[in-house]
């Protein structure tokens, strides 16, 4: 098994783990050794599992303001806690490589690794929901066939962004691409770089 294949078993399985329960509150429960690249890639599909279905709740139009405050907050930490995974997982990346001498001609890739493998995490929680929405009986035929093209596309679309991402390691490995990460330039959650957060602080 190479390493996407190993990527969409493990965010297939983290996304059929995630529901058997089908709670945002459930205990992850990571079955791989702490630190490794499983338990965070494994890890990487929970994250977005759980906030796959924090969208949805919030989505509600008769969700209490209240709670849809904490949901809006939690979601906002899991998008730092996402961003910050996947430059973990870059860091992987990086150490891998880091005796790979990049060709002269060598050029740079419009996503690193980790970023590609997050589409791919996404993809599998996609994949997933749209085969439920095929196996609805309260649903008419022609949702039931219109969802079924569309689980055919994500299929493919999956498909090739696995080829795709093999085909980027390969390049990497070889010096014909080169990694350069940047580090997150967010700027929302920083008190420093959000004006409402730094002016709330000089009042």
């Amino acid at each position: 098994m190479d390493f996407c294949e190993k990527c969409n078993r493990i965010f297939w399985d983290a996304t059929q783990y995630y529901h058997r329960t089908d709670d945002v509150d459930a205990e992850m429960n990571n079955p791989f050794e702490e630190k490794s690249i499983e338990y965070y890639l494994f890890l990487k599909n929970w994250i977005d599992a759980v906030q796959w279905h924090l969208e949805d709740i919030i989505r509600n139009p008769d969700i209490d303001p209240v709670e849809a405050l904490k949901i809006k907050r939690r979601i906002d930490r899991s998008n730092q806690d996402r961003t910050d995974l996947v430059e973990l997982i870059d860091s992987y990346f990086l150490d891998k490589y880091k005796e790979t001498v990049p060709a002269p001609d060598a050029t740079i890739n419009t996503e690193s690794p980790a970023w590609a493998l997050d589409r791919l995490s996404i993809l599998a929680l996609k994949i997933y929901h749209m085969q439920q929405e095929t196996e609805r009986t309260d649903a008419a035929p022609e949702h039931i066939g219109k969802c079924r093209e569309k689980l055919r596309i994500l299929q493919e679309q999956r498909t090739d962004l696995t080829a795709a991402i093999t085909q980027l390691l390969a390049d990497i490995e070889s010096g014909r691409k080169y990694m350069k990460v940047y580090k997150q330039m967010k700027m929302y959650n920083d008190p420093a770089l959000n004006p409402v957060l730094y002016a709330s602080k000089n009042r």
